[in-house]
């Protein structure tokens, strides 16, 4: 079978119901992004930081999955499908895909501030006080700006491997992910799904611009994948 490579972002999830702090000017869910989503911001403010992710954690039990996340696994019947996602939800997961690789992280896990290592699955209210097994705090399992990406190895090695590579609601504008459509092989075919697509054509010889939402896309791309 041949390996389909996925990059999804933000768009991906929006149709779910998830919103992204890019759709409001550096807003998320009305916080600054410095102040939620940064190492200094989780120092200055702890408990406004976790009471944050504990929002988050409880509207992703609120949503499921839409029709791009559902097709996206139904593809593992005709190929061998691999998603590399931006998004910290599990929407994809839900749907049914079973190879997805999070480069910023997941909702639902936490890991320990002192050795990252440590990581726990987490469905509940995370407060000061809930330690790892060595004693130090937990923080939520999201890389934050300014923190390194330990999945980015990784998510080359895959990219590097892929037959087919399809981008799906990210404006491939946050390094270092945005810089995994360069270690496509150049024979590789690329379809580009956004609403608003800011990729240039002529940089790539074999791209596809499929000018519609994820939800609207994929059927697009279906058709063309099948023919």
């Amino acid at each position: 079978m041949k390996k389909l490579v996925v990059l999804t972002g933000a768009g991906m999830s929006a149709e779910s119901g998830i919103k992204t702090f890019r759709d409001a000017d550096g807003l998320w869910e009305g916080h600054d992004v410095m102040e939620v989503a940064t190492p200094e911001g989780f120092e200055r403010n702890p408990e406004l930081v976790l009471e944050f992710y504990n929002q988050r954690r409880k509207q992703l039990k609120e949503v499921n999955p839409n029709e791009a996340h559902k097709a996206l696994a139904e593809l593992e019947n005709l190929f061998q499908v691999t998603i590399v996602t931006q998004n910290v939800d599990d929407l994809h997961e839900r749907a049914g895909s079973s190879e997805v690789l999070h480069l910023h992280g997941e909702l639902r896990k936490v890991r320990s501030t002192q050795d990252s290592n440590l990581v726990y699955h987490w469905e509940d209210d995370l407060v000061l006080g809930n330690k790892c097994k060595k004693g130090s705090q937990l923080r939520p399992h999201i890389v934050w700006f300014g923190e390194a990406v330990p999945m980015i190895e990784r998510a080359i090695e895959i990219v590097e491997r892929a037959d087919i590579l399809v981008i799906i609601g990210t404006s491939m504008q946050v390094y270092p992910a945005a810089s995994l459509i360069h270690y496509i092989q150049s024979s590789v075919p690329i379809f580009f799904i956004d609403p608003k697509p800011n990729i240039n054509q002529n940089d790539y010889r074999n791209l596809t611009v499929i000018e519609d939402t994820a939800v609207g896309g994929i059927k697009t791309l279906l058709r063309k994948l099948i023919d």
